[in-house]
């Protein structure tokens, strides 16, 4: 619901009363002696969705582009009248939809003056770094919190489909600044952490849960990037709250980000390039969502010729963002395929070790636990293949080894896997029933006795 105000021309009063009272809309006219050129302000309420189809009238009716006009948001209206408008107006239009002009005022609000975007921006980054290292979710989800960034990004769309070329432009610019900004902070604080010793001395970040994440990006990846821009459209569209969105956009691109700045300040490309295709490309699907939104919704320049020129823009940044994406999406689904591929190996290794181990003379022996070591396949940097793998057997109390590792081996090689085979064994006493206890071997301290075996 919104409270309209509207300066009206000289010689314009009967035309816009009558519009308005075509409409069935309640209004509170009163003079106007600030402006010449203008006799009265009308003060009137319409639902959301009313807002850009009252004053379309209004200006075929005589007020011009230039007349006073404000469109406040109001908490409450008591009116039978106001009822009977809002209902009509539900049914025409099930959406609630701003006006573009409250669409345009909006979206520039949520872009922060420079000085506190860039703190906010620094802050942001250097914040989700500390969570990375630390892996600490809630930290890296805190960094979230105060990051700047869903202002430029939807305001990006918004002056595209209005033709607002200053608006658009200005969105475009900080959205680069932010992500070189950010990881610009990231890689200078995980250096300075790094050399200060904050940080374990030999600490890779790429075994790093947090980091971990970001390496691998999938498919499931554009889920997160396009819902971000889709809900951020909606939210402006709407008039709903933008905070919570804004986090929603920053968990796709300040983690990204931030994990390029510490593969970089570690010197670590396998670190930094995958983080960074998919802070790319999430940055890139938040904004071609955003824009089809905004676009299906209806939102146009009120000139005609303008309404031309904004949908040829908008179609080409479509076709370049879309192009981009269907590109950048080659990596991903690589990751993707490589992930299934990953999976179906394990799968078939630990077919082939219970195979082995269900028949004589290994029958005594339980697979306890498997490490798998992956390997980029020759001249790729986004396919593996296992390289080698680590059993953990657990066995009976004077088992004799009987060479498990090179059966293991021969048995893997037997169905084209090529992989070094390390055995360990586990002595394990059982009463039989839900209690085990752990035979140790003469002076040791601590575990269960364990011996190993390397196929050569």
């Amino acid at each position: 619901m919104r409270l309209v105000q509207v300066s009206i021309p000289t010689g314009k009063r009967g035309a816009v009363v009558g519009v308005l009272d075509d409409e069935g809309i309640d209004y509170v006219l009163s003079e106007e002696t600030g402006r010449r050129g203008y006799t009265h302000v009308v003060s009137f309420p319409l639902p959301t969705n009313a807002v850009e189809p009252v004053l379309d009238r209004l200006q075929e009716a005589g007020v011009g582009e230039d007349a006073y006009a404000v469109v406040t948001e109001a908490s409450a209206v008591t009116s039978r009248q106001f009822d009977e408008l809002n209902e009509r107006y539900s049914e025409e239009d099930s959406q609630e939809s701003i006006s573009k002009e409250e669409l345009a005022r909006t979206a520039e609000g949520n872009v922060s003056d420079m000085r506190t975007y860039v703190i906010l921006t620094v802050v942001s980054a250097v914040v989700a770094t500390a969570g990375l290292l630390l892996d600490s979710p809630a930290t890296v989800v805190g960094s979230m919190v105060i990051a700047p960034l869903i202002g430029p990004a939807i305001s990006t769309a918004v002056g595209s489909v209005i033709n607002d070329e200053e608006m658009f432009s200005r969105g475009l610019r900080m959205q680069v600044i932010g992500m070189v900004l950010s990881v610009v902070a990231a890689g200078v604080f995980a250096y300075l952490v790094q050399v200060a010793n904050l940080v374990p001395p030999g600490l890779d970040p790429g075994s790093v849960g947090q980091i971990e994440g970001r390496l691998t990006p999938d498919f499931l990846s554009l889920a997160v990037a396009l819902g971000a821009g889709i809900a951020g459209a909606l939210s402006l569209t709407t008039g709903v709250s933008a905070a919570l969105v804004g986090v929603m956009i920053a968990v796709a691109l300040v983690p990204p980000a931030a994990a390029v700045g510490i593969g970089i300040a570690y010197g670590l490309p396998s670190v930094a390039i995958p983080s960074g295709i998919l802070a790319v490309v999430n940055g890139l699907s938040i904004n071609f969502a955003a824009l089809i939104v905004l676009w299906y919704s209806g939102y146009r320049p009120d000139n005609i010729l303008r309404r031309d020129e904004a949908r040829s823009a908008t179609l080409k940044r479509v076709g370049i963002l879309f192009v981009a994406i269907a590109l950048l999406s080659l990596f991903l689904g690589g990751v993707t395929l490589d992930t299934y591929q990953s999976a179906l190996a394990e799968e078939d290794i630990r077919a082939t070790i219970n195979s082995t181990l269900s028949s004589e003379p290994y029958a005594e022996a339980d697979m306890l636990s498997l490490e798998i070591t992956t390997e980029p396949t020759q001249y790729n940097l986004i396919f593996t293949q296992p390289s080698s793998i680590v059993v953990t057997v657990g066995v009976p109390p004077g088992w004799s080894q009987q060479s498990l590792a090179s059966t293991l081996q021969d048995r893997l090689a037997e169905g084209g896997r090529e992989i070094d085979v390390q055995v360990r064994y586990v002595t394990v006493e059982s009463t039989g029933g839900s209690n085990a206890t752990s035979t140790r071997v003469p002076g040791s301290v601590g575990g269960p006795s364990t011996m190993s075996q390397r196929a050569v």
